[in-house]
């Protein structure tokens, strides 16, 4: 009788279904398949798995099966009324891509922010096409209380804006890019229509040919749209990029309305400021939040937008069942 083979550490660069591609320490990957239904790895996963017997199992020894899930630094996902999607574990950074046209959600923009903040991930955001000059300066001029978070003084809670045009400058931003990447591993997330494959085929030239591999090792080929996949940017397997599939919809249900502040920097520097230690910022005197959204022209101030935005937010996860 075959000794059964030992326990081996593998990180997690695609996923399809409950399906994972494990990439072992040498690079080599294989297709391992979670035990038990409650067993579900995420790309960016750590995990320990177990190589197929010879002889069995469909791929004679080049399948697996993932024993364990290792314990998680970071897990960034959205929920909404019906179900829990989960992008990636581990990471270090969101760079959230959205274009001048198709005009984005702004909405959707600060839902995916404040997943970052609640999973303590830093967000970059990227606005493309920055050659449609009329589109992207209403777009850029969106942006502004963003780029200006805080008020000049205040860099620690600007979120960085990057601006791109992806199909224009591919090599320029290229060069603008990789050092913010470097070292870290980074999901990009972003809307259809806003460049995601254009910026990931940019960073990653042969992602082509890997993504076709991986969908043949999973045959899933006609789903390759929907699934997640980690590209390493460097030789040396330390700068990762991770693509996702595109959204409409971002639920944070998984967060209750009070967490909100804590999750927007330009409420948060301002909330410990209100006369009662459990304000919500929408209807109580001596709210601090509400004078800096007043006071829109000064500098800190809180931008309208924004402030619609968690109001509707705070109703939104108010009437949410909590589990």
């Amino acid at each position: 009788m075959a000794e059964a083979p030992a326990h081996l550490e593998g990180l997690v660069v695609a996923s399809h279904g409950r399906h994972c591609v494990v990439e072992s320490a040498d690079g080599q990957r294989r297709i391992c398949h979670p035990r038990g239904k409650k067993s579900q790895a995420v790309v960016g996963d750590r995990v320990l798995w177990r190589p197929a017997a010879p002889g069995q199992g469909r791929g004679q020894g080049d399948e697996g099966t993932i024993e364990r899930v290792q314990e998680r630094r970071n897990l960034f996902y959205r929920q909404d009324e019906v179900r829990t999607k989960s992008f990636a574990a581990n990471l270090d950074q969101v760079l959230i891509l959205i274009a001048a046209e198709p005009v984005f959600s702004e909405s959707q923009l600060v839902r995916a922010l404040i997943a970052a903040e609640a999973a303590q991930i830093t967000p970059l955001i990227a606005l493309n096409k920055s050659d449609l000059v009329e589109p992207f300066a209403r777009a850029w001029e969106r942006l502004w209380p963003y780029r200006h978070m805080g008020g000049e003084q205040d860099t620690k809670h600007h979120y960085r804006v990057l601006p791109l045009s992806l199909t224009e400058s591919g090599p320029v931003d290229r060069e603008a890019l990789l050092p913010l990447l470097a070292g870290k591993t980074t999901l990009v997330l972003g809307p259809s229509g806003s460049g995601k494959s254009t910026l990931v085929n940019l960073l990653v030239p042969q992602a082509k040919a890997q993504t076709g591999e991986i969908s043949q090792a999973l045959n899933s080929g006609r789903h390759t749209t929907t699934s997640t996949q980690l590209y390493w940017i460097d030789a040396e397997r330390t700068t990762a990029l991770i693509d996702s599939p595109g959204f409409q919809e971002f639920g944070l249900r998984h967060l209750a309305p009070t967490d909100l502040a804590h999750c927007m920097p330009d409420i948060a520097a301002h909330a410990g400021e209100c006369r009662f230690y459990n304000c919500t910022h929408l209807h109580e005197p001596g709210c601090a939040v509400q004078v800096q959204v007043e006071s829109a022209s000064s500098p800190g101030s809180i931008s309208a937008s924004r402030y619609r935005i968690y109001s509707e937010l705070f109703a939104e996860l108010s009437e949410a069942p909590r589990y």
